[in-house]
């Protein structure tokens, strides 16, 4: 019930557009998040996803964030997962018009889950090094058994809490980061602040998933105010952070 009503909000208040100035967010918007064209990434990731569908596999889960809102028990079929817990057609789409959009060559990922935006952002660039991080062994293990089969090279699978595995990390930037996990306002704004390092000034940050709570979005509010950040670009299901000193402060809500 929180989601449909901040969606009705957010329709009220987004814009397409002809409702930004910056020329920046605006060639984003127009040349990225607009971009109409039918990339052959996307038969890769239809058929990927309908692998998951496919597929009879049942994983034990360890869940250490806030877990999932319809699925309930330990024991999940992957074919339930991939529509509840993963990135939809439409979310891994933009993640791959976002990695080539911006030649992203170096991503973390907090939250591989079944890697859709984990595939995404690695057939963007083959030549780019995504590093990504699952709390649950089991999970981590079948996604990285399945990039083998589809013989994706440019991905680390790292297994362990975002806590503990964010300080082992001996890459002193990245071109972006992916929140997509531990849904909670307390931890993302400490993997945001932990993680605030690691940004250079093209550095791009995602959020999934800012409005899935009343707490979710006050952590996106929270990061949206602070002083490192400039330009946010609010999606609805995703949130784009940019800390580029030459822009002025600046938040947009466009609709997709």
């Amino acid at each position: 019930m929180y989601q449909i009503k901040q969606y009705i909000k957010f329709l009220f208040k987004a814009t397409n557009q002809h409702g930004v100035h910056s020329p920046f967010v605006y060639l984003f918007v127009t040349k990225c998040l607009y971009d109409k064209k039918k990339y052959d990434a996307y038969i890769n990731l239809q058929d990927y996803r309908k692998t998951l569908k496919n597929s009879k596999v049942e994983l034990d889960i360890t869940d250490l964030g806030e877990g999932s809102k319809t699925l309930g028990n330990n024991v999940r079929k992957v074919s339930q997962m991939v529509s509840a817990s993963s990135s939809s057609k439409k979310e891994a789409r933009l993640l791959y018009r976002v990695a080539k959009y911006f030649k992203l060559s170096s991503v973390l990922e907090l939250g591989t889950s079944l890697g859709m935006g984990t595939y995404a952002f690695a057939l963007a660039n083959p030549t780019s090094k995504i590093t990504t991080i699952e709390g649950c062994k089991n999970t981590s293990n079948f996604t990285e058994s399945q990039f083998e089969s589809l013989d994706v090279k440019n991905v680390n699978f790292n297994i362990g809490a975002f806590a503990s595995e964010i300080k082992k990390l001996d890459q002193t930037h990245f071109d972006c980061i992916y929140f997509d996990g531990h849904h909670n306002k307390e931890a993302t704004i400490k993997y945001f602040e932990t993680l605030l390092p690691k940004a250079h000034n093209d550095s791009i940050f995602i959020f999934d998933d800012i409005y899935w709570s009343k707490e979710m979005t006050e952590a996106w509010e929270y990061i949206k105010a602070h002083n490192t950040v400039t330009v946010t670009v609010d999606c609805f299901h995703l949130g784009f952070v940019f800390f580029r000193k030459e822009q002025a402060k600046e938040h947009f809500k466009i609709r997709l």
